[in-house]
């Protein structure tokens, strides 16, 4: 039997849950922008944050369930005129990745608003092969924040 992955919005989550995840050395190894600890309100902050970007956009980052227990967050952000795709999992969850990948992909390819989608990578990830297996491009090294990423691009045909 499959365990079921679902999508739903930040708020659903407590405080405590993300915040353990995002205070978790072994998450910040991989996210060049998480530069200081987290707090209370630094979580109260990132969720409103994300909410904004439903409010604005219609899309935004899903916190991710697995068996209706959450395992991480994600999902699509507007960068400029760009749909941008994240994804920051609990470490003992990392495995799941491509499953929510696909999930999150399906999901692109129905939406007609996503026509194609970036992924920003730290230069720490070391495993790649996976992009190119579902037909993403290497489009450039970029700055963000001034941190430097490997920026992808995958088309939804």
């Amino acid at each position: 039997m499959s365990s079921e992955i679902t999508f739903t919005r930040l708020p659903t989550i407590s405080t405590d849950e993300i915040l353990s995840h995002m205070s978790d050395p072994r998450v910040a190894e991989h996210m060049p922008l998480l530069t200081s600890r987290w707090g209370k309100a630094e979580v109260s902050s990132f969720i409103a944050t994300k909410e904004a970007c439903w409010r604005r956009d219609g899309l935004g980052h899903w916190a991710i369930l697995l068996d209706k227990s959450y395992v991480g967050w994600g999902g699509f952000q507007k960068e400029g005129d760009e749909w941008d795709f994240g994804l920051v999992l609990k470490p003992e969850f990392f495995g799941l990745g491509r499953r929510i990948s696909q999930k999150a992909i399906e999901f692109a390819i129905a939406d007609d608003r996503i026509p194609f989608f970036t992924f920003l990578l730290p230069p720490s990830r070391r495993s790649l092969g996976a992009l190119d297996r579902i037909g993403a491009t290497f489009v450039s090294d970029v700055e963000y924040d001034g941190a430097r990423f490997l920026k992808y691009r995958l088309e939804t045909p």
